[in-house]
């Protein structure tokens, strides 16, 4: 009985000491955080809302959570309590260490399975590039309060070379990370931001783990490109009309030229109102030839006054509509519009021919199309 009762002891050891295969751990270290302070871990599972999961109390510089493994998709992330900033990881049923500094947040990390380890290199590499874009900044300023031409323009060179490495940077990470949820929402984010167009998103789409791909996370992203391709480059542009600051209604149809630029803009967007002094520039050389303007203002309810006063104050002598409807400007929806100044370039015939010209590039543009163009 003695050797049965040692026997059934020493399995039930041996099974302890195995572990739980059924749970995986997150322990981490918190450099300079006091005892006590909480951590709560959030989650984010197919309805895109993040939820609290656990919350986690420092204790020594150390923290430490068990979590049971399972086959659904999530992005989770890590809030110190007290502190404005995410650190997130991908649980892949893998046991995981956090490593928290408090004097340098954002260089927090997770590691443990792939999908950490790729998304710690890409967040590194998207750290470095903010930090120059930041010094860029800085180093602007400067040379544009001391009048320094040259450095201006060798600065926004970099800039953009900056920006299309960021762009560079995205995209890789989302085709050579088919199974994670944060690869569709970077794709989310990626169509808002014009970095990618919606043939490039729906390719994308096309090639995502099966397991992915069946998220409803994944059919939102689908309905935007779906948008995305109406008006998208080749595509006739959507038909609208809306009210005049007399209050009359314009229809785009009425207001097409040789070529149109509809644009959408807002009297409170600061990037807007910096950029109109450059279309009204290109509209005085080009009108006379066939150029028309429709602005379409993303002004708020109760905010009319505060419309047809920008329009004066920035000379913009064109079309003009408001549904005086913020972010929620049908016209807007219908054009796909979530970030402004927003432009379409269209034909005689309003086909979408470019998107999006701003500063020299609007001006290239159009000298190409109408500045042979005799005006007599």
């Amino acid at each position: 009985m003695r050797r049965i009762l040692f026997t059934l002891l020493t399995a039930i050891l041996l099974t302890s000491c195995a572990g739980d295969s059924n749970t995986y751990t997150l322990k981490g270290t918190a450099s300079n955080f006091k005892d006590s302070t909480d951590i709560y871990v959030y989650s984010i599972k197919n309805s895109n809302q993040p939820k609290v999961i656990d919350t986690l109390t420092i204790m020594d510089g150390k923290f430490e959570g068990t979590y049971p493994k399972s086959d659904s998709l999530s992005v989770n992330y890590l809030t110190v309590n007290g502190v404005r900033a995410n650190i997130v990881y991908f649980p892949e049923n893998v046991d995981m260490k956090a490593t928290l500094y408090k004097d340098s947040i954002g260089s927090s990390f997770v590691t443990g399975g792939k999908q950490n380890e790729a998304f710690k290199s890409f967040s590194e590499e998207m750290r470095g590039i903010n930090e120059k874009k930041q010094a860029d900044i800085e180093e602007f300023r400067k040379a544009q309060a001391s009048g320094d031409a040259a450095t201006v323009k060798r600065i926004q060179e970099e800039n953009l070379a900056l920006t299309k490495q960021e762009t560079e940077l995205k995209k890789d990470f989302i085709k050579s990370n088919k199974n994670s949820l944060f690869s569709v929402m970077l794709l989310s984010e990626m169509i808002t931001r014009k970095e990618m167009t919606a043939q490039e998103a729906s390719e994308v789409i096309d090639n995502l783990s099966p397991k992915v791909a069946a998220s409803p996370i994944v059919k939102q992203v689908e309905a935007m490109i779906k948008n995305a391709k109406k008006v998208d480059i080749g595509s006739a542009a959507p038909d609208f009309s809306g009210p005049t600051p007399e209050g009359e209604t314009l229809a785009l149809k009425d207001a097409l030229g040789k070529y149109t630029i509809i644009d959408f803009w807002a009297s409170w967007c600061k990037p807007c109102r910096v950029e109109n002094p450059n279309v009204v520039k290109v509209y005085e050389k080009y009108h006379d030839k066939g150029l028309n303007i429709i602005s379409v203002s993303l002004d708020r309810k109760g905010q009319k006054d505060k419309w047809i006063k920008a329009i004066a104050d920035d000379n913009m002598d064109w079309h003009h509509i408001s549904n005086l409807q913020f972010w929620q400007d049908p016209i807007a929806r219908a054009y796909n519009v979530r970030a402004i100044p927003a432009t379409f370039l269209l034909d005689e015939n309003g086909k979408i021919i470019d998107k999006n010209l701003r500063g020299a590039a609007l001006g290239t543009k159009m000298e190409s199309l109408l500045g042979n163009e005799d005006t007599n």
